[in-house]
């Protein structure tokens, strides 16, 4: 039987304020446990929370960003359940009413073509604490810094049909957040979380299999295999006969697998009510249209723009208006080497190839644009061959100097004088006169592979620093003459 698997996802973006969305306790990374977690975080009796207002600016620019309806009157709830890291037994969300709903993005697929899914809401919530199992011997620690930390929980409809596309979806989410600054996106300290809802049903089926959700996977590599484990659980099982049990499941990446964590809850489960310490978020239309003037040029904005604006194809235009650091690095060394593909070429192709070596991303790149603008000027004016400038990239990543002082102390400059690149030719073609013999006796079609040869010798010779299109030119005029 041909099994269609059906997807959706459940989003956690933290958002980037700067105090957690109903105290006034800091949310920064990295502080020692139990620093950042104030009366309110901790329920003490009496607290009440005050709504964080930025973390609303924020839920209504991503409204707007996907082109979904803000609701003018949102409010939030109390979800009620039981657990050590959440102090005041219940957490702070939004059910019947939240900020934004019925919005969409568009992602691409791998043969080229796009498709729409649908956003079916993205409501604002806190974030629980977080248990330590690690450093106590057969006990657990609570730090409870996270408490509280805003977040926007974002809903797609069951509309991705495998891994890949889920992949997708979770990048173009990525993009349009931290092109927004709403989020930092980092999913290695948890700012962007993803809970995987995976079902399957026979093709042709309108009603939709028994799902079950992966919880809380941190990368997008592990959403990718997170969900093709659960379909093949879920295919074995199925085909033998068997029935899939709704529930919670954990991905564990280093046996790749996932294990059941507990039965899914239902939305009555969690005995939602209204909280009656907040009053309903009433939204004026001119706070909307004030946020709407204040949206950056968004990810496919910005990759038309390249297109018509630079030349780029739109294969290169869309990696690299993919996140907002690229784009503007792109910009900073196509404006300083007044060359849009060539600019290209290098981010995509070095940058890219170095990035990936050490596990960096672009912000964090040790050329900066500049540098890299600097570097391509170089090749330009033909001080340096494409080679030459691969080795000054690389010691510029070493942080060994500017551009022009890393060719002067190296002595890379090229050699494009013709005089002295005809004597380097004469000699090497004397010092391999067998070859030259084969050559000239050859067929066009063979002596075009046969130049080869004599090219590399002549850049062995010049230690890699002729230019070598003088050097074809000059081979190809004496080997034929």
């Amino acid at each position: 039987m041909q099994w269609e698997v059906v997807i959706g996802l459940e989003v956690h973006v933290q958002l980037a304020t700067q105090s957690k969305i109903f105290s006034g306790a800091s949310i920064a990374f990295g502080a020692e446990p139990n620093t950042q977690a104030c009366a309110v975080d901790l329920a003490m009796p009496g607290m009440l929370p005050v709504f964080n207002e930025e973390a609303l600016n924020m839920a209504i620019k991503f409204g707007l960003a996907i082109d979904a309806n803000i609701n003018k009157v949102s409010v939030f709830d109390r979800k009620n359940y039981f657990y050590p890291d959440l102090p005041k037994g219940y957490q702070i969300s939004q059910l019947d009413y939240p900020t934004v709903e019925k919005g969409h993005l568009d992602i691409t697929l791998e043969d080229g073509s796009s498709k729409r899914i649908n956003v079916t809401r993205a409501h604002l919530e806190e974030d629980a604490g977080k248990s330590l199992h690690e450093d106590f011997h057969g006990q657990t620690g609570i730090d409870l810094n996270r408490a509280g930390t805003p977040l926007l929980e974002i809903v797609s409809e069951p509309e991705l049909r495998s891994a890949k596309e889920a992949v997708a979806y979770l990048k173009k989410l990525h993009s349009i957040v931290t092109y927004l600054g709403i989020s930092d996106g980092d999913m290695s300290q948890g700012s962007m979380r993803c809970d995987c809802n995976v079902s399957l049903r026979p093709f042709g089926q309108q009603e939709f299999g028994t799902r079950t959700e992966i919880k809380n996977v941190n990368s997008f590599r592990f959403v990718e295999k997170a969900i093709n484990c659960e379909i093949e659980r879920q295919m074995d099982i199925l085909e033998d006969g068997g029935r899939i049990i709704q529930e919670t499941r954990l991905y564990n990446p280093d046996k790749d697998e996932t294990r059941s964590m507990r039965s899914k809850e239902h939305a009555n489960d969690y005995r939602y009510f209204p909280d009656p310490d907040l009053l309903p978020v009433v939204i004026q239309d001119e706070t909307i249209e004030r946020i709407r003037q204040s949206l950056p040029e968004l990810p496919e904005a910005k990759k038309s723009r390249f297109v018509s604006d630079y030349g780029l194809t739109d294969y290169d235009a869309g990696i690299l208006a993919s996140t907002r650091a690229q784009a503007d690095y792109f910009e900073t060394v196509a404006k300083r080497c007044d060359d849009a593909k060539l600019a290209a070429n290098w981010i995509m192709g070095e940058l890219s190839k170095w990035l990936n070596q050490e596990n960096l991303e672009i912000q964090q790149s040790p050329v900066t644009a500049q540098q890299l603008g600097d570097l391509i000027l170089r090749v330009k004016d033909n001080t340096l061959s494409g080679k030459l400038g691969k080795t000054v990239f690389e010691s510029l990543w070493q942080r060994e100097g500017e551009v022009d002082a890393i060719i002067e102390k190296k002595g890379l400059k090229q050699v494009t004088d013709s005089s002295a690149i005809e004597a380097m030719i004469d000699e090497v073609l004397n010092a391999n006169a067998a070859q030259v013999e084969q050559y000239r006796a050859a067929e066009p079609e063979k002596q075009a592979k046969m130049l080869g040869f004599f090219v590399g010798q002549a850049m062995k010779a010049s230690r890699g620093k002729a230019n070598p299109q003088q050097v074809n030119e000059a081979l190809t005029r004496k080997l034929n003459g």
